[in-house]
């Protein structure tokens, strides 16, 4: 007769709802550390998929599980072999994860003889050889800090937070081990919402099935070397599941409803809705395959297409100067690629970014010298003539001193420039239309477009660095927020507002 083995039950207790583990025979309950709780918590730390996101609601215990996702490997043979490393975009935001360890793990081993946690090196060191690391990761070029490192553990906490996937995806190549057998892991946690709602979204083809835990495992995806990536899962918790949480803080749910800024906030947190617009104000629908396209000496774009310009002003931040080329409907073809298919189709044919490498960071160049950057950058392309004055930041129009203003400057220097729309609702009716042209520009099923779209070309670096990314403002999710680097973005909506004046809204 096989022996009968301890249960794992759940009983109230004077400190709040905890696990044991009941023993049939002696009927004796030994309470339990740590346990996961059983739905989407139990699911995630037993998943035997290699890359897995748990999302959802606020509140299941993703944090909890992120970390005994690690610890349950612990004293299991590997030694040293067992590294992990755990991601926020900054060193503050690991504060949180970081007291959970030091709550759990000193209660889970013995401190000082089988396990110890270095402050100044934000790592846990496991007398039987075993590391975790808590490491910031804010861009992709923080990467080459780790380049070369092996880690069989890799978790992302609050994986939204990041506005795209390239540091994500950059780590993969971490993911590994010397040591057959050992489990290789990639995880990461996060709500819906953040910058990087839409990336995160499309990778794990959020939202499950309504009342779903376990989503379906995605083995189709294919990497930038053309082959198909290693499967991925995503597990969806819900905040009723954690009752050890719901019965220690009745009033939690109430709680999150008075710290939503917004109705799409409290969504993501109370129901875990992927639905909800949040992320980037245009990484869902930008295609970088089809609306970057080849630039070509800009003296052949043929003479009955509109060619113009749009500014955006700055001096210790950037400025951004975009010029443009608008179809008239006769397309012509270069190198084998036909531009300007549709009428209205916009082209940014080239840019001029003042900035002087670091990000965010300007030239502090005057009103003459950036007139007379205009002037030789029209001169060397062979289209000084043809440029007609577009849309600036009607701030510059502004005076400094009695008849004196920026713009007037740079009109006694042989650059005019007109006023842009910057009336009430300007800035979302300009985000609106930029979505909608980027939209026009990919074509249908069939292959065909019927409205005007906005295209790139390849040599406008800085659009190409900055538009894609540009993020929603947490507060005003029908706007950019205005503290990331928008120069090119406010330039762009400059010249779109004044496209959208001779389009019927609503048209596309």
């Amino acid at each position: 007769m096989e022996p009968v083995l301890p249960q794992l039950i759940w009983k109230e207790t004077e400190g709040g709802l905890r696990a044991f583990t009941h023993d049939p025979q002696t009927k004796l309950d030994t309470p339990v550390t740590w346990a996961a709780q059983p739905g989407s918590q139990e699911a995630a730390l037993t998943c035997p998929i290699g890359e897995m996101l748990y999302s959802g609601e606020r509140g299941p215990g993703k944090t909890d599980e992120l970390l005994m996702d690690y610890a349950q490997h612990v004293g299991r043979g590997y030694g040293a072999e067992w590294q992990g490393i755990i991601f926020r975009r900054t060193f503050p935001e690991l504060e949180d994860i970081i007291n959970k360890s030091l709550k759990w793990f000193y209660q889970i081993w013995k401190q000082g003889t089988e396990v110890n946690y270095n402050k100044a090196s934000s790592t846990w060191f496991w007398s039987s050889g075993e590391q975790l690391k808590f490491r910031h990761f804010l861009k992709p070029e923080d990467y080459w800090s780790y380049h070369g490192h092996a880690y069989p553990f890799i978790g992302w906490e609050e994986l939204t937070t990041w506005p795209t996937p390239e540091c994500y995806l950059k780590m993969m190549s971490c993911n590994r081990s010397t040591l057959k057998g050992i489990p290789l892991k990639i995880r990461a946690t996060t709500n819906p919402y953040g910058v990087g709602h839409n990336w995160v979204k499309s990778r794990w083809r959020l939202p499950l099935v309504k009342g779903q835990i376990i989503g379906p495992v995605i083995k189709d995806g294919i990497n930038l070397a053309g082959k198909i990536e290693p499967p991925r899962v995503a597990i969806h918790g819900f905040l009723r599941e954690n009752k050890v949480l719901l019965s220690a803080d009745p009033d939690y749910i109430d709680k999150l409803r008075t710290a939503a800024s917004n109705p799409a906030e409290l969504k993501a947190w109370l129901y875990g809705d992927w639905n909800i617009v949040a992320g980037g104000m245009f990484d869902d629908i930008w295609n970088s395959r089809i609306h970057i396209v080849p630039s070509l000496p800009l003296h052949l774009i043929p003479r009955r297409w509109k060619l113009d310009r749009s500014y955006d002003h700055g001096s210790s931040k950037p400025f951004s100067v975009g010029f443009w080329a608008e179809s008239n409907g006769e397309p012509f073809t270069y190198n084998g690629f036909t531009y300007g298919k549709v009428k209205g189709d916009l082209y940014r044919i080239a840019e001029w970014y003042g900035w002087n490498g670091r990000e965010n960071e300007g030239l502090r160049m005057g009103p003459r010298e950036i007139a007379e950057g205009i002037k030789d950058r029209l001169s060397d392309w062979g289209i000084v003539g043809r440029v007609k004055a577009g849309p600036a930041d009607s701030s510059i129009f502004d005076e400094y001193e009695k008849d004196k203003s920026i713009g007037g400057d740079f009109q006694r220097n042989g650059v005019r420039w007109e006023k842009a729309d910057k009336g009430p609702g300007s800035r979302k009716q300009g985000w609106d239309q930029a979505r909608k042209l980027l939209k026009a520009a990919l074509p249908n099923v069939d292959g065909y477009r019927e409205y005007p779209g906005l295209f790139i070309f390849d040599t406008c670096e800085n659009f190409i660095r900055t538009f894609p990314v540009l993020s929603r403002d947490p507060k005003n999710l029908d706007d950019v927020d205005t503290t990331v680097e928008d120069h090119i973005g406010d330039d762009v909506r400059y010249r779109i507002r004044k496209k959208d004046t001779s389009l019927k809204k609503g048209k596309f």
